[in-house]
């Protein structure tokens, strides 16, 4: 058995900090949503998506895999979602096993009021706080390490 690979000092900062950061800001985030839209932070992620998506539908499975949950995980923010008449299922047309979530007006009306404050949060807390190229650096370590833990998945 091999000694584990400890953190050098800037390395523990930097675990720190974003460990750290990434609960404030989803703290902030969280009280938002719930004001402003009585949403959750995934529900609002799953509007999201679907509001991106062609017809504003998309398979739960690939869902799922977008917003990074597990399928039950999904099943119940969609059946809360379903309950609030945001979201509604239909079957999917090319395969009568899978099962589409879609956005509905509603949905979209929520969605819309949300969103503001949503980037308001971001902005303030985050992005505003940082130089354009600290944005960057940070937007292309994100995506390999998301791309890492995706093909390991």
């Amino acid at each position: 058995m091999t000694d584990p690979r400890w953190l050098d000092s800037t390395e523990m900062a930097a675990w720190r900090a974003f460990i750290s950061t990434f609960h404030l800001l989803e703290r902030r985030i969280e009280e938002q949503l719930k004001s402003a839209a009585g949403l959750t932070h995934p529900q609002y992620e799953i509007l999201v998506h679907l509001s991106e998506a062609p017809g504003r539908r998309m398979r739960m499975t690939e869902l799922a895999r977008v917003v990074v949950a597990s399928k039950s995980a999904l099943t119940y923010q969609v059946t809360r979602l379903e309950q609030a008449g945001l979201v509604a299922r239909e079957t999917c047309p090319s395969d009568d096993r899978g099962v589409l979530a879609v956005l509905t007006d509603e949905g979209m009306r929520c969605l819309e009021r949300a969103a503001p404050g949503h980037l308001e949060v971001v902005r303030a807390y985050l992005i505003d706080r940082l130089s354009r190229e600290e944005v960057q650096a940070m937007a292309d370590a994100m995506r390999k390490t998301e791309q890492t833990l995706r093909s390991s998945a």
